[in-house]
C-alpha cells in the first residue's frame, strides 16, 4: 500500500486549488534526539517517534516536520550531512524510517523532513575529495573554495563572520603540507557551504529530493533557505551585532536572500508537482520584513515560510494587530497562506522568551548570567494567551515539541553539558540553543522522566520538569495539555485555518480583539480587566470567573 493510499481513508481536508493541505495544517515539530529514546544511550530515536504517533494523533496535530535524521558526524545536532539518503545509525535505520512514516499516514498525520542544503558536513564524501584535489579542481568547484589575500594567502577572502561567532573562513592544508586555499563557512568550520552557481550541486539535490519523495514524504522544511547563492564578488560585510545570527533585522546581507536563489526553488516546485498529494516546500528564511518573505512563497517558489516576524514580536497588543495585519495582507497577495509559529530549536522557548526583560538577538540564548531573567509563572501565562491567539489564526501553524506541555528554556545547564557550536565558537559570551533542546518529560515518576528507559539524557533535564511530564497533565482540566488538545480540536471543528479575520474595535490599545467564523477571540495583553461579549467560551487560557477577561489572558467565544 503507497504512502497516498493510507492517507486517503483518514479524515484530510480536500485536496484541490486553494485546499492543499499545507495552508490550515497545524505541524508539530519533532527535534528526534530530545523526543524519545528506545535503546537508552540517552539520543532519542525514530522507534520513539513511532512509538508516540498514538499521542501525537491525541494532541490533534496534521503533520510532522522532523529534524534532520541524516547520517552526520553530529558537529551541529545533525545539520552537518554526511549523507543525504540515510538515516544516523544513531537514530535508527532506513527501514525504521519507512515504518514511522507507514504510522504516522496510517494515522491521518503527514511527515515532513528537514533538509539542509546551503552546507554539508566536512565529512561528506564530496568535502573529502575536495581535500584531495588541486585548486581549481571541479571537486573543489562544489564548494566555495577561494584564494587567500595577502602576499602569501595568509588572510581570508573577506572578513564575513560564521553565525555561530569568529571567521567564516578556515584555510586548508595542501596535500603537499604547504597552507592553501580558504573554504567558506557561514556556521561551523565542520560545515562548508556548497557553491549554488555548480549544475552538479543542483543536480545532487533534485536526487535528494527524489529519494525521499519517493519514500512517501509529504515535503521538505528547507535549512537556511535565504543562503544558497552569494553575491557576486563576495564584497566584505559586517553584520549588526544587534540584527540575530541569521541577519533576519538587516536590509541587505551578500550571503542571505540573494535573487539568484529564488530560481532554485521555481525548480524544486516543478520537481514535487510531479508528484500526487501537494508535497509542500517551507522556507526558513530570516528575512527582515513579511513583505520579503513573502516573495519565497509566490506561486511557482516554496507553499510556506516561517513567519519569523510574529514570532519575534514583543507582547504588545499594538505591535501584534500590525504584524498580524501585515502577514494576512502580504501573504494571500502572492496566494499563500500566512504561517504562525512562536517557538522552534533556534530559538528562547515562547514560555519563558515572553517573559524577558532584556533584548535577547536570535541565536544567542539566556543562562545564568544572562540579564532580564524570566519571570517562570508569567512567561507561562503569555505562553498560553499567545498560543491561543496563534491557533485561531487563518494559515498554517507550527508547534515545537513540548510546548504542549508548557516547557520552559532551560536556563541552569552545567557549562559542560553545553553543546552547541555557538557557545564554543564564542568562548562562551553567547549560550547558544542548548536550553530549548533539552528531552521532553513524558512520565514523571519514570528514569529521565520516560525519555530514556536507562535515564540517560544528552542534555540533563531539570528536576521540576516532572511536574511538567505528559502523565502529570493528561485529565487536568487546567493544565497546558489538555488547553493545547481543547485549542486543536476547536480549531478543527470551527475550520479557524481556512477562515477570515475581522477585527473588532471598541476594546482599547491593550486588547487584541478579532473574530474568525463564528469564533470571536479577545487577548487581554494589558493590566486592568476587560468585559467579554456575550457568546458561549468554547476556550480560555486561564480560568475566568465571570465575564471579566483578567490580564495576560486569551478566550475563544462562539457566537451565532
Amino acid at each position: 500500500m503507497t504512502s497516498t493510499e493510507l492517507l486517503a481513508d483518514t479524515e484530510t481536508l480536500p485536496s484541490a486549488p486553494g485546499a492543499e493541505w499545507w495552508r490550515t495544517a497545524v505541524i508539530y515539530q519533532i527535534y528526534p534526539r530530545s523526543f524519545a529514546d528506545t535503546n537508552g544511550d540517552g539520543i532519542g530515536d525514530l522507534p520513539g517517534v513511532t512509538a508516540h504517533l498514538d499521542d501525537l494523533r491525541e494532541l490533534g496535530v496534521d503533520a510532522i516536520w522532523l529534524s534532520p535524521f541524516q547520517r552526520s558526524p553530529q558537529k551541529d545536532a545533525g545539520y552537518d550531512v554526511a549523507d543525504y539518503c540515510d538515516v544516523d545509525p544513531l537514530f535508527g535505520t532506513l527501514a525504521d524510517f519507512d515504518a514511522m512514516l507507514a504510522g504516522a499516514h496510517e494515522r491521518g498525520i503527514r511527515l515532513i523532513v528537514d533538509l539542509v542544503p546551503n552546507h554539508s558536513s566536512d565529512q561528506h564524501v564530496w568535502f573529502q575529495e575536495a581535500l584531495a584535489a588541486a585548486p581549481g579542481s571541479p571537486a573543489r568547484a562544489r564548494y566555495m573554495f577561494r584564494d587567500g589575500e595577502g602576499a602569501h594567502g595568509e588572510l581570508p577572502p573577506n572578513n564575513w563572520e560564521s553565525v555561530f561567532g569568529g571567521p567564516a573562513w578556515t584555510r586548508v592544508t595542501e596535500s603537499d603540507g604547504t597552507p592553501g586555499q580558504w573554504y567558506l563557512h557561514l556556521f561551523d568550520s565542520s560545515q562548508p557551504d556548497f557553491d549554488w552557481s555548480n549544475p552538479e550541486v543542483r543536480a545532487e539535490f533534485r536526487r535528494v529530493l527524489r529519494f525521499w519523495l519517493d519514500r512517501g514524504v509529504d515535503g521538505f522544511r528547507v535549512d537556511v533557505a535565504h543562503g544558497l547563492i552569494k553575491a557576486e564578488g563576495l564584497p566584505d560585510y559586517t553584520p549588526d551585532p544587534a540584527g540575530g545570527s541569521m541577519g533576519g533585522n538587516e536590509a541587505s546581507v551578500p550571503y542571505w536572500a540573494q535573487p539568484g536563489v529564488h530560481e532554485v526553488y521555481r525548480d524544486w516546485h516543478a520537481l514535487l508537482a510531479e508528484y500526487d498529494g501537494d508535497r509542500a516546500l517551507c522556507a526558513e528564511a530570516w528575512l527582515p520584513t513579511v513583505e520579503k518573505t513573502a516573495l519565497w512563497v509566490r506561486p511557482d517558489e516554496m507553499h510556506q515560510a516561517f513567519n519569523f516576524a510574529y514570532l519575534e514580536t514583543a507582547w504588545d497588543a499594538s505591535a501584534l494587530r500590525d504584524i498580524v495585519a501585515e502577514s494576512l495582507r502580504a501573504y494571500p497577495a502572492v496566494g499563500a497562506p500566512s504561517t504562525w509559529v512562536l517557538s522552534n530549536h533556534d530559538v528562547v522557548r515562547h514560555a519563558s522568551r515572553l517573559a524577558l526583560t532584556a533584548e535577547n538577538p536570535q541565536g544567542a540564548g539566556i543562562g545564568p548570567l544572562s540579564p532580564g531573567q524570566p519571570i517562570p509563572t508569567l512567561g507561562l501565562r503569555r505562553a498560553r494567551a499567545a498560543t491561543t491567539v496563534m491557533l485561531a489564526l487563518p494559515g498554517s501553524a507550527y508547534l515545537y515539541q513540548g510546548e504542549e506541555l508548557g516547557l520552559p528554556e532551560v536556563i541552569d545547564l552545567p557549562d559542560g553539558a553545553r553543546q552547541d557550536p555557538t557557545w564554543f565558537r564564542t568562548h562562551g559570551e553567547r549560550y547558544g540553543r542548548d536550553g530549548c533542546r533539552v528531552p521532553i518529560p513524558w512520565y514523571s515518576a519514570a528514569p529521565a522522566y520516560g525519555f530514556s528507559p536507562t535515564g540517560a539524557s544528552w542534555l540533563p533535564q531539570p528536576s521540576e520538569w516532572a511536574g511538567l511530564a505528559r502523565d502529570a497533565q493528561v485529565g487536568d482540566p487546567l493544565s497546558t495539555l489538555t488547553l493545547y488538545r481543547g485549542l486543536l480540536a476547536e480549531r478543527r471543528t470551527h475550520r479557524l485555518g481556512a477562515g477570515a479575520l475581522e477585527w473588532l474595535g471598541g476594546y482599547g490599545d491593550d486588547v487584541l480583539a478579532f473574530r474568525n467564523g463564528r469564533v470571536t477571540v479577545i487577548a487581554n495583553l494589558g493590566a486592568a480587566p476587560v468585559a467579554l461579549p456575550e457568546g458561549r467560551m468554547v476556550a480560555a487560557s486561564e480560568p475566568v470567573d465571570g465575564r471579566m477577561l483578567p490580564t495576560d489572558t486569551a478566550v475563544w467565544i462562539e457566537t451565532e
